[in-house]
């Protein structure tokens, strides 16, 4: 077997994605936490970065729509916590 640079993101990035997933079913990660997220979408990028060396279109879509989820998942953290923090009017 001989593995390229682009293999090894890519199985760098398939560990980071199953890895986060296990930490959150074991309950070490939140799903609404800022890390969670983040290695979400940096393995995601990996796996991406990885069909350098065989494109594959419903890999590249699934890659996409998780890091737009991730980051949506950022933005919304985001809100809740800047919403929770200001004192209400009145």
């Amino acid at each position: 077997m001989n593995l390229q640079w682009y293999d090894w993101i890519g199985m760098l990035g398939t560990f980071l994605v199953v890895g986060s997933y296990f930490l959150l079913q074991s309950g070490r990660l939140s799903g609404t936490g800022l890390p969670y997220q983040l290695i979400n979408i940096a393995g995601s990028s990996c796996i991406l970065v990885s069909l350098v060396g065989g494109f594959n279109l419903a890999v590249a879509l699934l890659q996409c729509t998780w890091i737009v989820i991730s980051l949506y998942g950022i933005a919304r953290g985001w809100r809740q916590r800047h919403s929770a923090a200001k004192p209400s009017p009145g």
